[in-house]
């Protein structure tokens, strides 16, 4: 595999991962399991809160917030202006308002939007936001960004985590999973990987306002050992019943390793996993599918399903890569 085979891994496995999760996403883990689980696309129900009217294989707001990030970090030559991405955010909910869609921007990104707007600076309004919008849109900077040194990848996390998401814990459930992703695109394997994500998130929960909360990067570090030591189905219950699976960076983070851990050599299987946890499944999987991509490459993901993706979202992953890649 090339950089660019696993770099294109990662974008299109953050958009197989989300469009897997989307029609789940806020179904308990008992309704999704009752219709089988998630093994492939689905549309969403009629009355789902959400996603309702969106077809199968059709992405959220995790995938078209990772791109409008990819795009400020290239227009940025590598730095995130918070000023410009304060604005993107902005642009993006009014268009998603306008598309019909119910799918907008998460309660910490909402709320830094709303203080901007009011006049606080951009690079104050994140000191409130603790949810997993940053984690969940994070993947081009562990393209962008090489993970060897991880003080250099956390401060390049840390600027984009400045306008909605300037705290602690969701410092270091970003970093956990741009240091994954990082790792990925240079040729390492999933345990260093793990390593880094788990160093990363240490360094990242020292970074922003500190806000009291689970450590992200302890979870992971149990969920490792989890993996290592019973099955995926039971490992799933304790995953579900120990951590959740809620947009707390907290939660679904270290969630997204465990599917990651569970299923190390079919990242396919990892993201349906995520889909069919319950709760916040769109960001779950798509973070695991990002993460999974990038140490496997775009040809783990089965043909049809990236065929499906790229025919029902105009996402156009091919040249933000190779700009990322630029950056790197």
């Amino acid at each position: 595999m090339s950089r660019r085979d696993r770099a294109l891994g990662a974008l299109t496995g953050l958009a197989v991962g989300d469009a897997l999760g989307m029609p789940t996403q806020t179904l308990p883990r008992g309704t999704i399991s009752a219709s089988g689980g998630i093994t492939g696309f689905r549309a969403a129900a009629p009355d789902h809160p959400l996603a309702h009217g969106l077809p199968a294989g059709h992405v959220t707001d995790d995938t078209e917030q990772a791109l409008l990030l990819a795009d400020a970090l290239i227009a940025g030559h590598g730095r995130i202006d918070p000023r410009r991405l304060a604005d993107d955010l902005d642009r993006w909910e009014q268009d998603a308002r306008a598309r019909g869609s119910a799918d907008l921007l998460g309660p910490s990104t909402l709320a830094a939007i709303q203080a901007v707007r009011a006049g606080t600076p951009p690079e104050l309004a994140g000191a409130n936001g603790t949810t997993n919008g940053a984690a969940m849109r994070i993947a081009p900077v562990g393209v962008a960004t090489a993970v060897t040194d991880i003080g250099a990848l956390v401060d390049a996390v840390e600027r984009a985590c400045l306008v909605s998401h300037h705290t602690s814990v969701a410092i270091a459930g970003a970093a956990a999973v741009a240091a994954v992703v990082s790792a990925g695109v240079e040729g390492f394997g999933l345990p260093t990987a793990v390593a880094l994500g788990i160093t990363a998130a240490r360094a990242g929960v020292r970074r922003g306002r500190w806000v009291a909360g689970a450590d992200v990067a302890s979870r992971i570090a149990w969920c490792t050992e989890l993996a290592g030591s019973t099955d995926a189905i039971v490992a799933t219950d304790r995953v579900v019943m120990l951590i959740g699976t809620s947009l707390a960076t907290q939660e679904s983070v270290p969630a997204a390793f465990a599917m990651l851990l569970l299923h190390p050599d079919d990242p396919w299987a990892a993201c349906c996993a995520a889909a069919s946890l319950g709760g916040d499944t769109d960001t779950i999987a798509a973070m695991t599918g990002a993460m999974a991509g990038a140490i496997h490459g775009v040809d783990a993901f089965p043909a049809d399903a990236i065929a499906t993706v790229r025919s029902v979202n105009d996402l156009d992953l091919e040249r933000r890569v190779d700009a990322l890649l630029a950056l790197r």
